[in-house]
């Protein structure tokens, strides 16, 4: 029996496991990570990167932003989703997707100082790990977990060395479970799964090929093929998905959850790849395959004592609106600065609790946001006639309808643009990605009503300074004239507090402060001719208090309390909310 001792075991080395290891070693706290297998995805699977996602590498380095931008496929080439009866056949619609449209990139470039961009599973999980192994994280790969034990010192946790066969024992003060879908690490510790697995049938085929003739001129994402006589339900919508642009692909296609899962060999991937491409002779190189099933669950409780989960684990969802990996790497910046608080001494462990109150309504909101996003192609199949049976020839006489010049092809045409429109909420629903907004003990509101959304809050990204919402991003510029980030003076595993000319007095509570309760407290005084500077006022209408005021910002860019202006006591008022928020 082999015996290993570490402040935080992580299981897993996916998104959520590989970013809770490289967040706890950049904030100096001992941790070991295991992987069942012996190496990181094989497959792209996660890879729709959105800018809260790129503002966590980029709080983790600007190299590590610049190497995720280095093997990303750009936000230009990710485009427009096409809606096509094969990428070699007639196209039937289109519609800007991921913030291409002029409107929407407008809104991400005014959002954050990071970009959008496709980066497959097979890139941000080695980038993830390798951050964390070279700044100190212990890594065993084919060790299994099997059980846990907690008790009032930490937990105890048993592992299997798949390589010697040996039992591996490991005891840490907390355990993160990243431990995916199927969490052993929910199941032992008994946290409650809400919702139903299982509710679909799907099989990712993985091929090269060189398909630049049918799609260089409308670079995109997602090909969806939609065609009369698929094999599942008597009508087709086949996914064609760019992996690396314009000769590695992976293509989605469903089966009935009803009966076994299909064995999907070289001769049916190609069929399947001729069938939704268009190209009878088409030839590919396969890859891999495998089935996998469409969940619609989500854990109503995030941890338990000593215990947490995150990632698949928490939430169980299909692909839409490319939300999985996202928010497995958001759960991990939101836990790994209280862990790393409490084990410094800097908090109390009911800082813990605030893990779950903020992101378990997180995982609720995007699984059913997922799911709703299958069920919205609906109107698009109604459309075009593909609904009510598996009469190929009258499905493919409905579609053909449409190119009429009488009043109900006209309507039918308008149907379908509307219906393509609509899928802004999986395909543009920047405001998903970026509203969450934190309720819990590690937020003071000192009665602050929350600000309304004044737009669609799942479409459009509604800043505010509001406690428990993210920081907004300005662009402030330095002595030199270079342009910095409000989010690049926050994060980095401390407290940040911002305030202007008139508020100078806060940045010495937050010395005093900071020296009673052991914490570093950055704080910047913006304002003319100090060290950061809001030459465009940007900043000035975004903080949504005076200058005198201040803003205290958490070490994962939420806002943790603000004042409108200078108190008669800023040592005190700072005091008792940092005590609040850090439960000492």
């Amino acid at each position: 029996m082999v015996e290993i001792t570490t402040d935080v075991l992580v299981i897993g080395t996916g998104p959520a496991g590989s970013a809770s290891a490289a967040l706890l070693s950049s904030y100096g706290i001992k941790n070991v990570v295991i992987n069942r297998y012996h190496w990181l995805a094989t497959t792209p699977r996660a890879h729709i990167t959105n800018q809260r996602t790129m503002e966590v590498l980029r709080d983790l380095g600007r190299d590590v932003e610049d190497e995720a931008y280095l093997f990303a496929t750009g936000q230009d080439l990710m485009g427009e989703n096409v809606f096509c009866e094969s990428l070699a056949g007639e196209e039937i619609g289109r519609m800007n997707s991921w913030g291409t449209h002029p409107l929407s990139k407008a809104e991400h470039q005014m959002s954050s100082p990071t970009f959008m961009n496709d980066l497959p599973q097979t890139f941000m999980e080695p980038l993830l790990f390798k951050t964390a192994c070279s700044r100190g994280t212990q890594a065993r790969m084919s060790t299994e977990y099997k059980s846990h034990v907690q008790d009032a010192d930490g937990v105890t946790t048993t592992c299997l060395d798949r390589l010697t066969g040996q039992e591996v024992t490991i005891r840490s003060k907390y355990l993160i479970g990243a431990d995916g879908g199927n969490s052993l690490v929910a199941e032992n510790e008994n946290l409650l799964i809400a919702g139903k697995m299982g509710v679909g049938g799907s099989m990712n085929i993985l091929f090269k090929a060189d398909l630049s003739k049918y799609v260089v001129h409308r670079p995109s994402v997602l090909y969806w093929v939609m065609q009369p006589g698929a094999n599942v339900g008597g009508i087709g919508m086949g996914l064609v998905r760019m992996i690396r642009p314009w000769n590695e692909w992976l293509i989605v296609w469903g089966y009935d959850i009803n009966e076994p899962a299909p064995v999907v060999d070289a001769a049916m991937a190609t069929e399947v790849a001729r069938q939704l491409v268009g190209d009878p002779e088409l030839e590919i190189e396969l890859l891999s395959a495998n089935t996998w099933t469409v969940n619609d669950a989500y854990a109503e409780q995030l941890s338990r004592g000593c215990v947490f989960i995150m990632g698949d684990a928490a939430h169980r969802h299909p692909p839409s609106n490319g939300l999985g990996s996202n928010t497995s790497i958001q759960d991990a910046f939101n836990l790994c600065w209280k862990i790393a608080s409490v084990l410094k001494g800097q908090a109390g462990a009911a800082l813990l609790d605030s893990y779950d109150a903020e992101r378990a309504p997180i995982a609720k909101q995007i699984v059913t946001r997922a799911n709703q996003s299958i069920g919205e192609f609906g109107p698009i199949f109604e459309a075009l006639g593909m609904t009510g049976g598996n009469d190929i020839d009258n499905i493919k006489a409905n579609m053909d309808a449409r190119c009429g010049s009488d009043p109900q092809a006209e309507a039918q045409r308008a149907a379908l643009n509307a219906a393509i429109a609509f899928k802004k909420y999986e395909f543009d629903a920047h405001g998903v990605e970026m509203n969450q907004r934190y309720t819990s003990g590690a937020v003071v509101t000192s009665g602050q009503p929350e600000p309304a959304f004044t737009q669609d809050k799942e479409l459009h990204y509604h800043p505010t300074t509001w406690p428990g919402a993210r920081i907004p991003h300005s662009w402030l510029f330095d002595s030199a004239g270079h342009k910095v980030s409000t989010l690049d003076l926050t994060g980095h595993g401390r407290f940040t507090l911002l305030t202007g000319l008139g508020g100078e007095a806060w940045c010495d509570a937050a010395i005093a402060v900071g020296a009673a309760l052991g914490i570093h407290i950055d704080c910047h005084v913006i304002g003319p001719r100090q060290t950061y500077m809001d030459h465009t006022g940007d900043w000035a209408r975004a903080r949504e208090i005076g200058d005198a005021g201040c803003i205290l910002v958490r070490p994962d860019h939420h806002v943790a309390w603000r004042a409108d202006t200078i108190s008669d006591a800023p040592e005190a008022a700072l005091s008792r909310v940092l005590k609040a928020i850090l439960a000492v």
